[in-house]
């Protein structure tokens, strides 16, 4: 199937490891140009020349930091000046802190609204304006299943990505008739460090070992198994693609069926 994005420019962030990465790289398989980042520049690097490599594709690495208007600034600039535009926008941060309401103080919530909430609406702003010109244009925000299924001890990512996801909804609606789409996909437990580190702090919460965590995790999946990366990336080239051009205002879970309600 050819999903019509050689030659579309993308922004990836949170892109030199996990989910991020492996959207990075199907994009980049589809033919699509890329602006990756990150905050570290060592592991971001390293995804820059792998994703080149294997794909051939023109992938541009940008280390920032996306809680901030000086890294947003600095990652939409490059892209400007790398491409002369940007196509399709996928924002994505690493899950903030897990831990109950008492033990997250204020400072705790802005930092998660910095990196969660704030990332994707300023992202969104900084490329929106291009997008309506060009009446083409692909958002794509990963939030995660707790928007539809909160998950105990993850009250900051639980209340951040809900935000998330009442601003893309509402934005869908307003940028409809430009041709642009705008959508969230809702990963559920998969193979990445973000997993691995909740693992870690519910075995630490429950005095028990991150394996017996993992294989919970697994039993509550009816695949009864953890996603893999690529399996996400694949929904996200897709939801990029002119394929994709009649799906907007969606929060698709790729949970493996753990979200159990009707919609």
């Amino acid at each position: 199937m050819d999903l019509g994005l050689r030659g579309r420019v993308a922004i990836v962030a949170a892109a030199s490891r996990g989910l991020g990465r492996a959207i990075a790289q199907e994009l980049a398989q589809e033919g699509a140009q890329l602006v990756i980042c990150a905050r570290g520049q060592e592991p971001l690097d390293a995804a820059r020349g792998e994703i080149a490599a294997s794909t051939g594709a023109a992938v541009h690495a940008v280390a920032a930091d996306l809680s901030t208007r000086e890294g947003i600034d600095r990652v939409v600039s490059s892209a400007q000046f790398a491409f002369g535009h940007v196509d399709i926008l996928v924002t994505n941060a690493g899950g903030p802190p897990a831990g109950p309401f008492e033990s997250h103080d204020w400072d705790a919530w802005q930092r998660a609204v910095d990196l969660t909430l704030r990332s994707a609406v300023e992202l969104t702003r900084a490329v929106l304006p291009g997008m309506r010109s060009r009446k083409w244009g692909r958002i794509i925000n990963v939030t995660s299943i707790t928007v539809k299924q909160p998950v105990d001890n993850l009250i900051l990512s639980n209340s951040i990505r809900a935000a998330v996801t009442g601003f893309a909804r509402t934005l869908a609606n307003e940028v409809a008739t430009d041709g642009i789409t705008v959508n969230n996909i809702l990963p559920g437990y998969t193979r990445t460090e973000r997993v691995e580190q909740l693992a870690q702090a519910n075995a630490k919460k429950e005095g028990v070992a991150p394996a017996e965590i993992l294989a919970r995790f697994e039993r509550e999946i009816p695949m009864h198994r953890l996603g893999e990366p690529k399996e996400f990336a694949a929904l996200a080239a897709f939801l990029a693609s002119e394929r994709a051009s009649y799906i907007t205002a969606q929060s698709i879970a790729v949970d493996g069926g753990w979200i159990k309600g009707l919609v």
